[in-house]
């Protein structure tokens, strides 16, 4: 019996995973040897993956910005998108809230190790200085929405610039006239057909990367750490399976989804983002299910997918707060009531400008921990630690991506753009790109 590539890439996994963590337990020079090895198989996988974000996010928005019929429903689904992850973030605010501070109040730090635990985070100081000083300040971060050069931002991997460019000039397409517009749209029509098929072909030799970096990863860790650290990531990691599993039924009921479909939908994105701790690397697994599997309108996959990975990181409402309870228990400092609510408001303001790389939310956490009183060297420890964290930070990014999208495409009004666009981007008689998933549901 034929095995589906999801189930293939799960396999993988589990197995990459369990024999990394028997060669970092056996202390095996040869073993660490063939991991260093294998490792940089991986790294290619997920560049193969990579290389096809910017042309295929950009050759999307253009077809289905450009394809809509005046720029008011363009600002509508936006509006509508926008709406849809506050929403989502707000919930899980109040998720965190709820469930941080009772969870964290049975965590007793014993002051020996409490005192070796700030050393290893004065340690790590230079490193973190290092990488927050790279981070734009906020007038940057503004400036810098509209990039003075669209191609740099594209090679520097700034996305945000990149899609208001990209959106700024598909709006402009559609003032053109029928003739003109479709020849250039027809181009990036190809582009993101062209695109997805070379997603088609990684997604053939994802088990291969998929293992090779659950290898590495496996013999990194090794079994995670104990203790109060331990502690620490258990109860974020609780937190955010807690979350993913609530999204399930958010997609159900708010966008109309079987469960079981939307669960089957979402493994191949699932694994991807575990595996690579990036969701932009997820995203052509997202598109491909969304338009495939969950056979979303067009302009909702089209518009509300990248702009998702662009700007909603819904994790950060979660591990902000309680990295910050957690420093505050290492470091003796008492986090008040109004001091909490505070800090969940912030994280939703935060989760927005989150740089795209493992562990970002932790590189945006220095003001906040001074605002707070507490050390900022603490941001080095909870990097250090944030290694199995971050995988599960992942997984509830892109699940939280497709819930929102799912959510967004059963609006009234985005319903009647799916059909006034149904030819922008139109599927073939047979299938143009490989099926990520298994047919069954």
């Amino acid at each position: 019996m034929r095995t589906s590539p999801t189930t293939r890439a799960l396999a993988a996994l589990v197995v990459g995973l369990a024999s990394g963590i028997l060669v970092e337990a056996s202390d095996n020079v040869f073993f660490e040897r063939v991991t260093a090895i294998v490792e940089p198989i991986g790294t290619l996988w997920v560049n193969g993956v990579r290389m096809t974000i910017v042309p295929l996010i950009v050759s999307l928005l253009v077809v289905g910005v450009s394809g809509e019929t005046s720029l008011r429903s363009m600002r509508r689904l936006g509006g509508a998108a926008l709406v849809v992850f506050l929403a989502i973030l707000t919930a899980t605010g109040v998720l965190s809230g709820l469930l941080a501070r009772p969870l964290l109040a049975t965590l007793h730090i014993d002051p020996s190790v409490a005192s070796s635990l700030r050393d290893t985070a004065a340690r790590g100081t230079g490193a973190v200085a290092a990488s927050v000083e790279k981070l734009p300040t906020v007038g940057q971060w503004i400036v810098e929405m509209l990039p003075a050069n669209p191609v740099r931002a594209a090679a520097d991997g700034a996305m945000l610039p990149l899609i208001l460019f990209t959106l700024a000039f598909a709006a402009a397409l559609t003032r053109l006239e029928a003739d003109q517009r479709e020849s250039v749209v027809g181009l990036f029509r190809g582009v993101s057909q062209a695109m997805l098929r070379i997603v088609g072909w990684m997604f053939l030799v994802a088990p291969i990367g998929v293992f090779a970096l659950a290898l590495s990863l496996g013999a990194r860790m090794g079994v995670a750490a104990a203790g109060a650290i331990g502690y620490y990531i258990g109860t974020l990691v609780i937190l955010l399976l807690i979350l993913t599993m609530l999204l399930y039924p958010v997609a159900v009921f708010a966008g109309g989804i079987g469960l079981r479909r939307f669960a089957s939908a979402m493994v191949p994105a699932q694994v991807i983002a575990f595996s690579s701790r990036s969701s932009s690397v997820a995203l052509p697994a997202m598109i491909t299910a969304a338009r495939d599997r969950l056979q979303l309108p067009p302009s909702a996959v089209d518009f509300v997918l990248p702009l998702a990975v662009t700007v909603f990181r819904v994790s950060a409402p979660i591990s902000i707060p309680v990295s910050v309870l957690f420093l505050a228990k290492l470091y003796g400092v008492e986090i008040t009531t109004t001091q909490l609510l505070a800090l969940i408001g912030t994280s939703v303001a935060l989760s927005f400008s989150i740089p795209p790389i493992p562990s970002g939310s932790l590189f945006l956490m220095a003001p906040v921990l001074a605002s707070a009183g507490i050390p900022v060297e603490g941001v080095g420890l909870l990097i250090a630690a944030d290694a199995i964290p971050d995988l599960f930070k992942t997984t509830a990014i892109v699940t939280s991506h497709m819930t929102a999208t799912v959510v967004v495409a059963r609006l009234p009004d985005a319903a009647a753009r799916a059909t006034e666009s149904s030819t922008t981007i139109s599927e073939p008689s047979t299938p143009a790109t490989p099926r990520v998933a298994s047919s069954s549901s």
